[in-house]
């Protein structure tokens, strides 16, 4: 066993460590690992401090800490804590750009994105804060174009995507998606016809009143189509007669109408206009992206009763 006045050559070094002869070379030739002494043919010599010394530039080299910074603690002008918390926070930035790459390329695979569509996702999700709030801000302003401030959904318009620094890959593929939705021209027609509509019955003063009274009578109809769906009913059956009667007395009673041919007709535009499965699918992602709670969809029991109340119309 060597003492610690004892000598070793590069070779031994390369055997105790575990470093190649090569790169313990290059470590003495660039100051790293200065030889403690030559013998008279020229060939340097190591003691226990400097094969201490070569232990130590190893870990961080494993710990992928540069050879500027080596040199830097080496010579004392960094210490351990500091160098641990720059290099963890510099790997911080690396796990998120390895995650967000993951997550570009997941999504590309579950797509099926052709080059062109590869560049775009890339796009999309290296975007910063401000220019996603743009992509949104571009579709309300199409939407809300010429129409007067919408006071009763002005909630709608703050509610934005919030994609968090570190997202997951589904986070990252529902903000894709979402600008896929929010920038395809049909939706967009879909959502300003919603909000011209809205307009309209605000300025006819009905919108408040119309809004709560379908809500309730339309929970309501939707509890009991729950039940004749597990039933085995289908909505052209008695039962979706029924539930559409009901239905449609109760908000026809709550907003002070007849429920006679006008109504019911005035009922199925209303579906025509708002009845949409994107305008659900848009909440859906925008929640996935801000990571709220996810919540049971009603699309079976609102599917059906859509049916019924166009059948029985």
């Amino acid at each position: 066993m060597n003492g610690d006045d004892d000598l070793y050559g590069i070779g031994e070094l390369a055997r105790l460590t575990g470093l190649s002869v090569r790169t313990i070379r290059f470590y003495s030739d660039s100051g790293l690992l200065p030889p403690t002494e030559r013998t008279h043919a020229g060939y340097r010599m190591y003691d226990i401090h400097a094969l201490t010394r070569l232990k130590f530039v190893r870990t961080l080299r494993e710990l992928g800490v540069d050879l500027p910074t080596v040199t830097r603690v080496l010579a004392r002008e960094l210490s351990i804590p500091e160098l641990a918390a720059e290099h963890a926070e510099a790997l911080d930035v690396q796990i998120r750009t390895l995650r967000l790459r993951r997550s570009v390329l997941r999504a590309v695979a579950k797509r099926g994105s052709s080059p062109k569509e590869l560049e775009m996702v890339h796009e999309l999700a290296r975007m910063t804060e401000e220019e996603r709030q743009a992509i949104v801000e571009d579709f309300w302003r199409e939407v809300d174009l010429g129409l007067p401030e919408p006071e009763n959904a002005a909630w709608m318009r703050r509610v934005r995507p919030d994609l968090p620094d570190d997202p997951s890959p589904e986070q990252v593929e529902a903000w894709i998606e979402f600008v896929e939705l929010i920038r395809d021209p049909s939706f967009r027609a879909k959502t300003r016809a919603m909000a011209v509509e809205n307009v309209r019955m605000t300025e006819e003063g009905t919108v408040d009143a119309v809004t709560t009274a379908f809500q309730t009578a339309y929970e309501q109809a939707l509890t009991k189509v729950t039940e004749v769906i597990a039933a085995g009913e289908a909505p052209e059956s008695e039962a979706g007669r029924r539930i559409v009667a009901e239905m449609r007395a109760a908000l026809a009673a709550a907003i002070g109408r007849d429920d006679d041919a006008e109504f019911r007709t005035w009922l199925v535009r209303l579906y025509d206009i708002f009845a949409d499965d994107r305008a659900e699918r848009f909440w859906n992602l925008l929640g996935k992206i801000n990571g709220w709670p996810e919540y049971p969809s009603p699309k079976p029991a609102r599917d059906w009763l859509e049916a019924a109340t166009r059948c029985h119309a």
